[in-house]
């Protein structure tokens, strides 16, 4: 592999598979920053992608030598990557073409919100559930009680709306 510098970041490029390996702080400056992208654009725009129909093949971390996991970038950019935490990520030869023009194309803001739509929809089961529990408990007779007899009414909607 061989060091090559794009824009503001440094990466290293290997000749024989077209792969990239780039540092995490670096894969952040290039996911961030217009102008890197656009030196990946021009530096790496007329390289072939990788055959899509490749064996998966999990690879060791160039700095750590623990294998890699292989992660949809952004979750659904459709661009599966080898990221080893806090050290970096290794593209496959057309990957990080493949990565900008999902960026540039809005990929990351339709990520966070459906990132935020999700969270919201877990919210909202986490409050149903909850509202469910206190109603179960509110309904079950109590021992100490001598039976059922009904819940407290109010009370069991002052409960709720307080979830």
């Amino acid at each position: 592999m061989r060091q090559v510098h794009v824009g503001p970041t440094s990466l290293l490029d290997c000749h024989a598979c077209g792969g990239v390996w780039v540092t995490a702080q670096d894969f952040e400056k290039i996911c961030a920053d217009r102008e890197a992208q656009a030196a990946v654009l021009h530096q790496w725009g007329n390289r072939p992608a990788s055959r899509t129909d490749a064996p998966v093949r999990y690879r060791p971390c160039p700095d750590c030598g623990r294998m890699m996991n292989r992660l949809n970038f952004a979750r659904m950019s459709g661009t599966v990557v080898d990221v080893c935490k806090g050290h970096g990520t290794f593209l496959d030869a057309g990957e990080l073409h493949q990565i900008v023009t999902f960026i540039q194309g809005g990929g990351l803001e339709r990520a966070r919100q459906r990132q935020i739509e999700d969270l919201k929809e877990a919210e909202a089961e986490l409050r149903s559930a909850e509202q469910a529990r206190v109603i179960r408990e509110a309904t079950l007779p109590h021992p100490d009680e001598g039976g059922w007899q009904g819940p407290d009414l109010l009370d069991l909607l002052s409960r709720i709306r307080r979830l």
